[in-house]
């Protein structure tokens, strides 16, 4: 059975690119005026797995790659600005919204996304940005959290992202952080399910190749939420994460699961140096 499912596997890549990325000089500015580093030098951590790293967007096709580069055009806008909506409306038992406290998103939200997750001194734990959210909604608000990969909380998550656009993912992984950095790395490398993958497997063995119909990526995390073409929504790295563990035919994790909080802390240390996209657009 294992060398059935192998074979399978190997079936659906193809050994070189059927075809190549989009362009692969191209270079992503959005509105003409938010430059975006999509390829540049790994960093250090990643002890020469990748030569370089490159965001998910160089993988994607001309017409994709041209719907991310105005705003006007991006479908995951849509999203932002029903999180704006819902930044400014009161809610729960002290009568507070994420503006009594923040203000604007534009004042208070530049350069959140690109920490994140971060090691939470007071809550002696690594956070996600979904887990800081429904903290201040529990705690603050005095509101009920939001599910963690439901329309509300990515699309707040777009929100607060739009504001580190064009800074570099910058997440730390040392001190308190680094045996959960540690576990994500190596769930990373972990063969899961019938298919016994592990995410390297994909994104760092077999990327640029074709997989069915579908250009390999790295795997980045820098774009995230990703409006996904595929299912016309944003769309969280959790819920990402659950569907390529399902992918392998493996007992996936939760959203939200120390699991998976590992794991993205883990990978989005393997784009630090990329730009903080979100919402970007993907297949």
């Amino acid at each position: 059975m294992k060398f059935k499912a192998m074979t399978a596997v190997a079936a659906l890549l193809v050994a070189a690119p059927i075809m190549g990325m989009a362009d692969e000089e191209a270079e992503l500015v959005v509105n003409g005026e938010i430059e975006m580093v999509t390829k540049t030098e790994p960093p250090a951590h990643l002890e020469g797995a990748l030569p370089e790293i490159m965001s998910g967007w160089r993988f994607r096709s001309d017409e994709t790659q041209q719907t991310q580069m105005d705003d006007f055009d991006n479908p995951g806008m849509i999203f932002v600005d029903q999180a704006q909506a819902a930044w400014d409306t009161a809610e729960g038992s002290e009568g507070k919204s994420c503006a009594s406290c923040h203000n604007e998103p534009a004042s208070s939200m530049e350069g959140v996304r690109a920490v994140y997750p971060k090691w939470n001194e007071e809550a002696g734990e690594v956070r996600t940005l979904a887990m800081q959210i429904n903290d201040c909604r529990e705690n603050q608000m005095g509101a009920e959290p939001w599910k963690y990969t439901g329309n509300e909380m990515t699309a707040m998550e777009a929100l607060i992202s739009i504001e580190s656009r064009g800074m570099p993912v910058n997440v730390a992984i040392d001190g308190p952080a680094q045996s959960v950095w540690e576990e994500g790395k190596e769930m990373y490398y972990t063969r899961y399910g019938q298919l016994e993958l592990s995410c390297a497997n994909c994104h760092e063995d077999n990327y640029g190749n074709m997989i069915r119909a579908d250009h390999l990526s790295q795997g980045q995390i820098n774009g995230f939420p990703v409006y996904r073409l595929k299912n016309a929504k944003l769309n969280g790295s959790h819920a990402r994460f659950k569907g390529c563990v399902r992918d392998t035919r493996a007992e996936t994790f939760k959203p939200g699961s120390p699991e998976f909080v590992a794991l993205e802390l883990y990978v989005a240390s393997r784009g630090n140096g990329l730009s903080v996209e979100a919402p970007s657009v993907r297949n």
